[in-house]
């Protein structure tokens, strides 16, 4: 159940920053009580990155540009796309829709949407990784899931052994 209109001015930044990657992020579906669609405001500083390039099997993904430029960089062969405001990316689950966000010169604002289903797997192709997520979707309350956890993509047990 909606709890009704929220105005993006009144909620406060959560600050994200991992060196060439920084941000600041505004959960506006998670405080209008959104449960099946996630949408977060986000403020790139120029030449910076938002989150580490990924593509989700599970969920799907969109982005819509406010202002600024920036570059999208989409697909597993990385594919530059220039980015400015009114621009809408849509970001199916899977390979094809892998991306990374890097902002211009005079920074990026952008609308992040994504559907919230779960379980979910997120493919990290840099690192040779993926996130497990149960109990609540990336993006979701991480006290809800009941596994979150990071792994080495090629990490393999055999099903029969000991």
């Amino acid at each position: 159940m909606s709890d009704g209109p929220v105005n993006a001015a009144e909620l406060e930044w959560t600050e994200h920053d991992r060196g060439d990657r920084q941000f600041k992020r505004k959960k506006l579906a998670e405080a209008a009580g959104g449960e099946k669609l996630g949408t977060s405001l986000y403020e790139v500083p120029a030449g910076k990155r938002l989150w580490v390039r990924h593509y989700h099997e599970g969920n799907e993904e969109s982005i819509y540009v406010l202002d600024g430029e920036g570059t999208l960089f989409l697909g597993p062969d990385e594919t530059e796309h220039p980015l400015e405001a009114g621009d809408y990316v849509a970001l199916p689950p899977g390979e094809e829709s892998c991306h990374d966000i890097e902002a211009g010169d005079d920074g990026l604002r952008l609308l992040m949407s994504g559907t919230m289903e779960e379980p979910d797997i997120t493919v990290y192709p840099d690192r040779d990784m993926v996130g497990l997520y149960a109990g609540s979707p990336p993006g979701g309350d991480s006290e809800e899931r009941s596994l979150s956890t990071y792994l080495d993509r090629h990490a393999e047990l055999d099903y029969w052994e000991d």
